[in-house]
């Protein structure tokens, strides 16, 4: 190597050229390599209940239906939402619980009652989507006229543990009735929302505590009687598992932000919603829902968002009261707002 240091200076300059002059970057005459590889579109898991409460879940399955995905279109390219139909509450916790399903439309109560049983783990509420629409009916022959006509008389609720059973229940024991799992002075029996309608007919219940539309059909094709109505309370809520929360927290903000921009549309819309409604209810269900039947639903209900810690707080208290839930849990994790 000393011998270079003797060459003329245009001898140096051209072996510097033929080494190619500059001192080589790290990884120098390595592979390129190449663009980074495109994120595998987004597919989110949905549940929601073939009731006129959960009107975004029907509107927006619908829309999925016809090729015109609501959050889709604001999931990002590609993205995909898959649709799964609940009777209840408790069933859709379930599949949340399991990892069957990523979000769903579903009761406090039953949100509640998940979030307690996973220790404050696995649930988290991300918005309001409707309140009213609940109510206490009665058979229409004036065998129930007023409160104490309840004694040793027999009541539907949706299922054991739902908002709508809870909420009966507790209506019950702060009026004096005992109230157990299966009797007492009250016997509130779980049935399908369907068959409330023939067993309210045939005398097989007296009265039944339930949303809409089943609210409207009971009072349309059974004859019954509206008791109390529940005109502010939430009804539905938006949750999801926190385990898809913290491993796409981008895609459940976007879900959320497109809920909230739904619900307006909504509001804003009702002829279009309602329309989509039916022909979602009637893919569902297999039979269709008279037009005037939803006219009649949709003046109960009030399709918002907006949360309020007090509205859980006085759900927990009322399952402890009726017995389906052993203490009022911690909430302090179950609501988590995505703006």
């Amino acid at each position: 190597m000393r011998a270079i240091h003797h060459l003329p200076l245009l001898a140096l300059l051209a072996l510097a050229a033929s080494c190619g002059g500059d001192t080589p970057s790290p990884g120098a005459g390595a592979p390129s390599p190449g663009p980074a590889p495109a994120a595998a579109p987004v597919v989110l898991r949905v549940g929601h209940f073939p009731n006129v409460t959960h009107v975004q879940g029907l509107v927006a399955h619908a829309l999925t239906r016809q090729g015109k995905g609501w959050f889709e279109e604001r999931l990002g390219p590609g993205a995909r939402v898959e649709w799964f139909v609940y009777n209840a509450g408790p069933s859709a916790m379930e599949a949340l619980l399991a990892g069957s399903i990523d979000l769903t439309y579903v009761g406090p109560n039953p949100a509640i009652n998940a979030h307690a049983r996973s220790a404050g783990a696995e649930v988290r509420v991300l918005a309001g989507a409707a309140r009213g629409g609940a109510a206490l009916v009665v058979a229409g022959d004036g065998r129930i006229a007023k409160r104490e006509d309840f004694r040793g008389r027999r009541v539907a609720t949706p299922q054991l543990g739902n908002t709508q059973d809870v909420a009966c229940r507790a209506w019950l024991l702060d009026h004096g009735f005992r109230v157990t799992p299966s009797g007492g002075d009250v016997q509130v029996i779980p049935t399908a929302n369907p068959d409330m309608i023939t067993l309210l007919q045939s005398g097989g219940v007296d009265a039944a505590w339930t949303v809409e539309p089943w609210v409207s059909r009971l009072v349309a094709e059974a004859g019954a009687k509206v008791l109390l109505e529940e005109e502010g309370s939430l009804t539905t809520i938006l949750t999801c598992s926190a385990a898809f929360l913290a491993r796409d927290p981008a895609s459940a903000r976007r879900f959320a932000q497109a809920h909230g921009e739904l619900t307006a549309w909504v509001r804003d819309h009702p002829a279009e919603a309602k329309a989509l409604v039916l022909a979602e209810l009637k893919a569902e269900t297999g039979r269709p829902m008279p037009a005037d039947l939803l006219d009649r639903c949709w003046p109960r209900l009030r399709f918002d968002v907006e949360l309020a810690r007090g509205d859980f707080d006085a759900f927990a208290a009322a399952a402890v009261r009726a017995g389906t839930a052993p203490e009022a849990p911690d909430l302090s994790r179950l609501v988590q707002v995505l703006r």
